[in-house]
């Protein structure tokens, strides 16, 4: 592990995994830096994983990922390329759209008096996330429980964060109703979309609100949600856990196996 210092006494942190190229580390610290100098807030630490594949006949084996340390608010960029430095290229281009969105969206958007949007393009796309290894559904199991007290937070903020952290879903409790709540971006149509235990305490055609979803809830238990997830092929399935009665999600992780997000008590 690397590290480097500039006289904004930004740490930018930088992990090698597998044969990384010589060099690739100190253009990673270099192009962070770049994309750092232009954050007003504190940025007290940033952590660069870098990750070269082992299966050399992969279609892209180098993986570049970004966590953001924003005066507390952590912004998290992943992409994956056929080259190391390639990939460092994108994770720069993606990690600059994600610093400054919440910015530009606090001022223009949901929270201010300008236009009104609910699909956000930051022109890198998702042709660069990493994809899942493939495992036969026998094979695959829950590798991953977390557990933790949810947010609570109006919609319009848990997109915020959806979109900082480069997540596929963001789980959160609605601050209006109380309900266990996900947001998640249509991968069809690039919009936003919202689905919660119950009613949300406002009305659904408020301008700026993530669309609801009009597929129902399904309660079941953890195995249920395993079985479900298999049949349906998505890459997540929220549902109400019959065992504890709040909102959980069980996600395909990109090793193939799922993981499992469960509100605290």
């Amino acid at each position: 592990m690397t590290g480097l210092k500039t006289s904004r006494t930004v740490d930018v942190q930088v992990r090698n995994r597998g044969q990384v190229p010589e060099g690739a580390d100190v253009y990673a610290q270099e192009k962070i830096l770049v994309v750092i100098g232009h954050v007003r807030e504190p940025v007290p630490a940033v952590r660069v994983t870098l990750t070269q594949a082992v299966n050399t006949s992969a279609n892209r084996p180098a993986t570049a990922q970004a966590v953001v340390d924003v005066n507390g608010r952590m912004i998290r960029a992943h992409v994956t390329a056929s080259t190391m430095f390639e990939a460092v290229d994108l994770l720069q281009e993606r990690l600059a759209a994600r610093l400054a969105r919440p910015r530009r969206y606090g001022a223009y958007g949901l929270h201010g008096n300008g236009p009104r949007t609910r699909t956000w393009w930051d022109g890198t796309g998702h042709d660069h996330r990493p994809h899942r290894h493939h495992l036969p559904a026998e094979e695959r199991r829950i590798v991953r429980h977390k557990s933790f007290s949810l947010v609570h937070q109006t919609p319009e903020d848990a997109v915020i964060d959806l979109e900082a952290m480069d997540h596929d879903f963001w789980l959160f409790t609605d601050l209006a109703s109380g309900r266990d709540s996900v947001v998640y971006r249509d991968v069809r149509t690039g919009r936003h979309r919202m689905a919660s235990l119950g009613p949300l305490g406002r009305e659904r055609d408020v301008d700026g609100l993530p669309d609801m979803s009009t597929v129902p809830v399904p309660t079941s238990s953890v195995a249920e949600a395993v079985s479900r997830l298999q049949l349906t092929g998505l890459p997540f399935v929220f549902f109400n856990d019959t065992a504890t009665g709040r909102g959980g999600v069980l996600y395909h992780r990109y090793d193939g196996h799922y993981g499992l997000i469960t509100p605290s008590r």
